[in-house]
């Protein structure tokens, strides 16, 4: 059997943690919870914050009744709180008839005596407010702006930092508490994971601070700066070579020949492979691109992602019209495997054929450092390799579709051409 520190935390706060206690003390405390409950004024973010603790109370109060050794008093306090908690959740929608009728009930008045309500608002239990607690009203109200495979990253930061501060409460969190977080956090994963997790801890705790949740964050200057350099290694040209010789022995009707060629030339990140359609592999300003879109539900990181990516014919032996005949005979994805199936897949095949260390220091990723790497060494244009990668910051991604398409795409080609075919 275990008991958590939430269910004894909110025995404590409802003064049930004292098996001695008699019927009617523990009966006041009842009215007082139930008075503030009904009184206490709130705000759209207090509203939200309100329904979440009650309802993390009353499931530690259900826990607390099925689990722990209660006396009849005690279990008997615990149902009323129950029926508190649950009325509390009514009065947060405008409708406080079950609440007033259970302060009636409490003080032992009839419905017709008139109720004499506490003005204090200080007796309602008070529960910390903890990073888990939080970091779900920031989740709540950010999810119909984040894309899914984003959130996923976010709630795991999430829960990594919750998981670590616990019960602590940020209302009066210290400078220590985010130091310590950080010697937690850095005692078995790498630094560059590290940071990644505290960048994920500001944004939420400026968040909350400008939200009125708390009055500061902390964080300031917290991320760590030394080993924080990207664990993902680059491949080398020799296992570039080796990677495209295997998809070249593979079937030309083989999805797994063109998805691990065309990571070698394009960079593009795995979950915009994966989405790519027939209609995706086309030609602009006379040059064969992939476009990577959010059309027909297909999700992209960024805005900057938004792109075409030239195909280079030639490119480590890449067959530009073998690969466009593959795409004729597709229905409309070329891919049809699931995320996660994709995924294991192709980083299979790359630790199978090039016999790959398990730490994950090179997987699929590696292939964007790669070009990155192969763009760099030829002095392409800064703008260019950005435009290509999907970190488009300057005018070339604004200009695209506009009237120097022309010239920036060839320009794109020109530069993969230059570093690829060596």
């Amino acid at each position: 059997m275990t008991i958590s520190q939430e269910i004894l935390q909110t025995l404590k706060a409802y003064h049930f943690d004292n098996p001695e206690a008699t019927w009617d003390e523990l009966r006041e405390r009842l009215i007082d919870i139930a008075e503030s409950c009904l009184t206490m004024a709130h705000g759209d973010s207090s509203l939200v914050a309100y329904e979440m603790i009650n309802d993390e109370q009353h499931q530690a109060l259900r826990e607390a009744s099925a689990k722990l050794p209660l006396s009849i008093n005690q279990q008997r306090a615990v149902g009323k709180a129950l029926e508190i908690i649950e009325a509390a959740q009514e009065r947060l929608e405008g409708r406080p008839g079950k609440l007033v009728e259970i302060v009636r009930d409490l003080r032992g008045e009839s419905c017709s005596t008139p109720v004499a309500l506490s003005p204090s608002l200080s007796v309602l239990p008070i529960q910390p407010l903890t990073f888990k607690t939080l970091s779900g009203l920031y989740m709540e109200e950010r999810k119909d702006n984040i894309q899914a495979s984003t959130m996923r990253d976010v709630k795991s930061s999430c829960e990594a930092i919750g998981a670590i501060l616990g019960d602590l409460d940020l209302k009066t969190h210290t400078r220590d508490d985010m130091k310590n977080l950080r010697a937690k956090l850095l005692e078995d994963r790498k630094p560059s994971t590290v940071k990644k997790i505290l960048t994920r801890l500001s944004t939420v705790m400026d968040w909350a601070v400008n939200n009125d949740y708390i009055s500061k964050a902390l964080t300031d200057g917290l991320k760590p700066t030394k080993g924080t350099d990207s664990a993902r290694e680059a491949f080398t040209q020799d296992q570039m070579k080796a990677l495209m010789a295997h998809a070249k022995t593979l079937p030309m009707d083989s999805w797994q020949r063109w998805a691990l060629s065309l990571g070698v030339i394009t960079g593009t990140r795995i979950a915009e492979l994966r989405q790519l359609t027939k209609a995706d592999v086309k030609q602009v300003a006379g040059v064969w691109v992939i476009d990577i879109n959010r059309n027909d539900g297909k999700t992209a990181k960024t805005k900057n992602a938004l792109r075409v990516i030239p195909l280079t014919d030639g490119a480590y032996g890449f067959d530009l019209q073998a690969f466009r005949e593959f795409v004729e005979k597709a229905d409309s994805r070329l891919f049809k495997l699931g995320a996660g199936q994709f995924s294991a897949v192709l980083n299979g095949a790359l630790r199978d054929v090039l016999s790959l260390n398990a730490d994950r220091t090179q997987t699929f990723h590696s292939l964007r450092h790669s070009l990155a790497g192969a763009l760099k060494a030829v002095a392409t244009q800064v703008e260019i390799n950005e435009a290509i990668l999907g970190h488009a910051s300057g005018s070339i991604s604004n200009d695209l579709y506009g009237a120097g398409s022309s010239v920036e795409i060839g320009r794109m080609a020109d530069a993969l051409k230059t570093a690829l075919l060596i």
